[in-house]
């Protein structure tokens, strides 16, 4: 038996339509909260999930200062990047970030969970997520709609 490949007229009705929805990071453990977003993103929950297709939805990620990590993470993990010159190592440890950006604590565990593929940047624009419940209003144009994890 053959799997069914939508095409032509049918690839746009896969991609339109994109629902909103918010998350609130408030006392979610970050690696399971940073698993259901990203299939979210992927659009692996969907009926219409088709894998080369980018018919995943946006998600809002509010209160990213109040995500919760389990074991010793919070003194043992330690985000690391390197500039490309000799001594470039930059390591910065989850402590820090959490007080300075703790946004982006949540858009590295997400991104990393997403396939290392050409439309991982595609996915990556539909991720929002904000420090604050500030950040909800900027979407309320969009009318996202809650959703528990």
């Amino acid at each position: 038996m053959r799997t069914y490949v939508a095409k032509g007229r049918e690839v746009d009705e896969l991609t339109l339509g994109k629902n909103w929805f918010v998350v609130d990071a408030n006392g979610q453990v970050l690696g399971r909260l940073a698993t259901r977003i990203a299939r979210i993103l992927i659009g692996k929950d969907k009926p219409q999930f088709t894998p080369h297709l980018d018919c995943g939805d946006h998600v809002v990620v509010i209160n990213a200062e109040r995500v919760r990590l389990t074991g010793n993470k919070i003194d043992q993990k330690i985000y690391r990047h390197h500039s490309g010159h000799p001594g470039g190592l930059k390591e910065i440890p989850i402590r820090r970030m959490m007080e300075r950006q703790p946004a982006e604590v949540i858009r590295e565990a997400v991104l990393g969970m997403l396939p290392k593929n050409k439309l991982r940047a595609k996915r990556a624009k539909k991720l929002r997520v904000y420090a604050g419940e500030k950040g909800l209003l900027r979407h309320a144009g969009q009318k996202p709609q809650p959703i528990t994890l």
